[in-house]
């Protein structure tokens, strides 16, 4: 029998969080129920280039947000589904804005879409998901997205200086190797320092880092925050071949758990962040219902943290044995996938933590910590 049944969801995430605390973490996060969810679907209409008409571009769901500070206010980039792509809808980014953290004013249009350019083929009609930013010491904002057609999800990239006009720069990995284009990937987390309010990308020596994956977490590194390459693993006992996503040997930074609530797959959440105590990186997970975490529904996305050397990001230091945070509320429990909370959206705004999920990839939700 399980433990949730026990106690209310809201009790079990203030158990388990207080039992599995540790310094270095970034806790607790209360969720800000009076404004909760912050972001709905809306009937807003675009003209879509590719479909030629006009279309109710976020009428289905809206979820999985990236978070930036600029000139006062608070933005997110989120994913925004229709009503009519293949199978589940086309996704789109929109743009919302926010003077106190907590509720959103929505831009009319998305700022980045499937369009008549050369990545068609890879974003439609799947769509552009789950955006993540970071900017530069000079104010570019680089936001990595999942670009998919249907089929195979492949990590793209775009800049901005203003965040509503993006430039595409396709695939992460494109002039690494040709071959990684056709490669299942996603979930780019950069890695970055908070400086007053801004999450600024930075290099360890003499290069950027990037976490990225979905069934393990993998690294890449950059010169220029556009063009990655993924690490391999050179060690011959430790090279795996990722069935699951067909990938070849790259190294892996941790892997799922069996028993924990990380057991079937875990994935990046926010920009990972350099602290006084090493890199700290939330990271999304799903526990197995065959040989996951009991206390936990089957199939759960809750979300984790782990910390990796500042001067070594290859290397864990530590990792916390259970979630810090997990669905309790009904918009988390209920809606286009059931029981997940997802998070990709991380701010330091007004001298607080705002942190921005998606709840059951159908809207979109805050936490703060003060």
């Amino acid at each position: 029998m399980r433990k949730f049944i026990f106690y209310s969801a809201s009790v079990l995430l203030s158990f388990s969080s207080i039992a599995q605390q540790k310094s270095w973490m970034l806790f607790p996060f209360q969720k800000a129920d009076s404004a909760n969810p912050c972001l709905v679907p809306s009937k807003a209409t675009f003209a879509d280039p590719i479909r030629k008409t006009n279309v109710a571009w976020e009428e289905k769901d809206v979820f999985n947000p990236a978070a930036v500070v600029r000139n006062g206010k608070v933005y997110l980039l989120y994913r925004a589904q229709d009503k009519i792509g293949k199978p589940a809808g086309t996704s789109r980014i929109g743009l919302a804005y926010s003077t106190d953290g907590l509720h959103f004013t929505t831009m009319k249009n998305p700022v980045l879409y499937p369009g008549n350019d050369q990545y068609k083929k890879y974003e439609w009609e799947g769509g552009c998901e789950d955006p993540r930013i970071v900017e530069d010491d000079k104010g570019t904002y680089y936001m990595t997205y999942t670009a998919y057609d249907g089929t195979t999800a492949r990590l793209f990239i775009a800049t901005s200086t203003d965040l509503i006009h993006w430039k595409k720069h396709g695939s992460v990995f494109g002039k690494a190797d040709s071959k990684y284009i056709n490669y299942w990937s996603k979930s780019g987390s950069i890695i970055c320092t908070r400086k007053g309010e801004k999450m600024v990308a930075t290099k360890i020596h003499g290069k950027y880092w990037m976490y990225w994956g979905e069934s393990n977490i993998y690294m890449a590194t950059s010169d220029n925050l556009i063009d990655w390459t993924p690490i391999p693993e050179t060690d011959p006992s430790k090279k795996q071949f990722d069935s699951l996503r067909n990938y070849e040997a790259f190294k892996i930074l941790f892997s799922p758990r069996k028993k924990k609530f990380d057991s079937e797959l875990v994935e990046p959440g926010p920009p990972a962040m350099i602290t006084k105590d090493g890199i700290l990186f939330i990271y999304n997970s799903k526990n197995s219902p065959d040989y996951g975490d009991k206390t936990l529904r089957d199939g759960e996305y809750a979300a984790g943290q782990i910390l990796s050397d500042k001067n070594d990001p290859t290397k864990v230091i530590d990792r916390a044995d259970q979630n810090f945070f997990h669905p309790d509320k009904p918009y988390e429990i209920t809606g286009q996938v059931n029981n997940v909370c997802f998070l990709e959206g991380l701010v330091f705004f007004k001298g607080k933590w705002f942190l921005y999920y998606g709840t059951a990839d159908s809207k979109i939700a805050v936490a703060v910590k003060k």
